[in-house]
């Protein structure tokens, strides 16, 4: 077993939180260390709001923590606690650009995908809805290619170690 006790588990329940807790974790270590399915790096962020949850039925306790400029604190206290990452709010830049999507663990929806700004200024009406659908798809491509890069590792022999890193991270992040 492991020292986390979600972490490792393997349950298809668990992974989209297994998921959102890695990806907090990159984030924070190797923030600039994904890579797109071209090989273009591409930075990501946990920001302004994240969710944690633990126990069940009655005993289910959430907490939720949002802000301009949150640390994050009590979301951390939570994971040292034994709470799930449920929700959070991920930032992506990559060439002067940046996304910002809400993620959920318990079936991967995303939700308020914000796209960089486009110019609405131009000749050509369909324009503006082509340059969307490109910032979008481009979005999408980002998260899956993170998603794929945990996936990779989750499968991998080195899984373990992983965890165990983690597990370091949780306990040692203020």
């Amino acid at each position: 077993m492991t020292d986390t006790p979600y972490l490792g588990q393997g349950t298809d329940a668990m992974l989209g939180q297994e998921f959102l807790t890695w990806l907090w974790y990159r984030c924070e270590e190797q923030p600039d260390g994904f890579h797109d399915a071209k090989g273009q790096a591409f930075r990501m962020a946990m920001e302004q709001r994240v969710v944690v949850q633990g126990g069940e039925g009655d005993a289910l306790e959430t907490a939720t923590v949002a802000g301009a400029h949150s640390q994050l604190r009590e979301a951390r206290l939570g994971l040292r606690m034994g709470k799930k990452v449920t929700r959070a709010q991920v930032h992506i830049e990559a060439d002067g650009l940046a996304w910002q999507v809400n993620l959920k663990a318990e079936d991967l929806s995303l939700s308020g995908f914000r796209t960089p700004p486009i110019d609405k200024n131009g000749d050509d009406p369909d324009a503006v809805f082509l340059e969307k659908m490109y910032l979008l798809e481009n979005g999408l491509d980002k998260l899956d290619a993170a998603y794929a890069q945990f996936l990779t590792l989750r499968l991998s022999a080195s899984w373990p170690q992983e965890v165990q890193a983690v597990a370091r991270w949780m306990l040692n992040s203020d």
